[in-house]
């Protein structure tokens, strides 16, 4: 098994009781309480059997709580955005989809989104870690759609392959649906709907009851997934899927103890906007708040863990996260876990202020990187072992494709232009 950090940290105690809610955009979370950075003494734990606070900004190198050997993992703290994204070496141990589909879901939303305004920022003023310099730089410029937000998985995209967010965001191409991704959409349902239960019958044979259930809403919400097992007349693939989900759910008893847990958010709709005019929105899979306050910030992915040398790209979207309830709250979070349900690890990481900060400056250049690219039409592929697993060859110019005319005005680049 491959090791990675542990919570421990399941055992919490949550103050909140509050049910799912998705507040309305640009509002704060109301299971979330308000204030400075959340003390540093403890991360969110409960009863006996928690683990000691790990020093804030590392990340938690602690065993899984399989028993797995004591393995090393180095800090996570430079706050560079998914450099493991491009790397080709990570592709063979990456998942060939999306694996957070919670997330994909917030970035449907967000790309339905039309604003007239465009935010320009200053890349120059937040990359030499003036973002209130960067604020003042930020004009609002009448445009005819084009992306007016971001998310952690379209961040991604971007990191990844600049013409894959194109594809994605202002061509909106179809893609077809993946047995992996939608494996992944059915195991958070599951895991969301548990809690509905009372703390006592949140039991792994009444989580593995749910599927079935949850698999025929699915289906009723998403058609296009029944593609999966059109060519399956016998229905064994189904069955093999299914059981595939039933093992990943099992497998997060192994990892944490629902009865012990009282979320105080599932499923949680986050949504701010920066002093810079960038809007960052998403969907948390869990928040659980301690009874003195401290909040930690959980994803579950149903992949395996990355290896260490990788784990900061897999933490970007939760410095992501964690930079909008700060942002909306005035809160930091006390920790950041992914739970991963297909190799048994757990990934923690303590973030401080300054994490935020550099992740915000980041997105700042990020953004202004998509904005050129909007304006211009200059989307360059970036290839990689990933493009193997692109539903897009056919449009790539790496792979002999024409990319569709592009539906927005180009602005041509003047000779001040980067």
């Amino acid at each position: 098994m491959r090791e990675a950090a542990t919570a421990n940290a399941e055992e919490t105690g949550a103050t909140a009781d509050t049910p799912s809610i998705r507040p309305v955009p640009g509002s704060a979370p109301a299971g979330l309480p308000t204030g400075g950075s959340a003390p540093a003494a403890a991360a969110p734990s409960g009863s006996a059997g928690a683990a000691p606070a790990q020093p804030a900004g590392q990340a938690s190198p602690s065993p899984a709580t399989t028993g797995s050997p004591e393995a090393s993992a180095p800090s996570a703290a430079t706050g560079t955005p998914g450099d493991s994204a491009t790397n080709a070496d990570s592709a063979a141990d990456a998942e060939p989809v999306t694996d957070d589909p919670a997330s994909d879901a917030a970035d449907a939303a967000a790309d339905a989104a039309v604003d007239p305004a465009v935010v320009e920022t200053s890349v120059a003023s937040a990359e030499d870690g003036h973002p209130e310099a960067a604020a003042v730089a930020v004009v609002a410029r009448a445009e005819r759609g084009g992306p007016v937000s971001l998310s952690p998985s379209r961040a991604g995209d971007f990191m990844q392959c600049p013409l894959l967010y194109r594809f994605r965001v202002i061509d909106r191409l179809p893609e077809k649906p993946s047995a992996a991704a939608t494996r992944g959409t059915l195991v958070h349902a599951v895991l969301e709907r548990l809690f509905d239960a009372p703390a006592a019958e949140r039991t792994a044979p009444r989580a593995k009851s749910l599927i079935p259930g949850q698999w025929e809403r699915l289906r009723e919400s998403r058609p296009e997934v029944a593609e999966l097992f059109a060519d399956d007349p016998e229905g064994e693939r189904l069955a093999q899927w299914l059981t595939e989900a039933e093992q990943l759910v099992e497998r997060w008893f192994t990892l944490e103890d629902p009865t012990r847990l009282e979320p105080a958010e599932r499923e949680l709709f986050v949504e701010t906007e920066l002093e810079s005019g960038l809007t960052l929105r998403g969907i948390i899979d869990r928040v659980d708040v301690a009874p003195t306050g401290e909040v930690r910030i959980v994803d579950y992915k149903t992949g395996k863990a990355p290896r260490p040398e990788y784990a900061e790209g897999a933490l970007f979207q939760m410095k992501f996260y964690a930079l909008v309830v700060w942002r909306l709250k005035q809160v930091i979070p006390r920790r950041l876990q992914l739970v991963y349900l297909g190799s048994g690890d757990v990934l923690t990481y303590d973030p401080v202020r300054a994490d935020l900060e550099r992740v915000e400056r980041k997105l700042l250049a990020l953004w202004e990187a998509i904005r050129h690219a909007t304006e211009t039409g200059d989307w360059r592929p970036r290839p990689t072992k990933l493009c193997g697993w692109c539903d897009h060859q056919a449009h790539c110019p790496e792979f002999g494709g024409t990319p569709p005319p592009y539906p927005l005005p180009v602005r041509v680049a003047g000779p001040g232009d980067a």
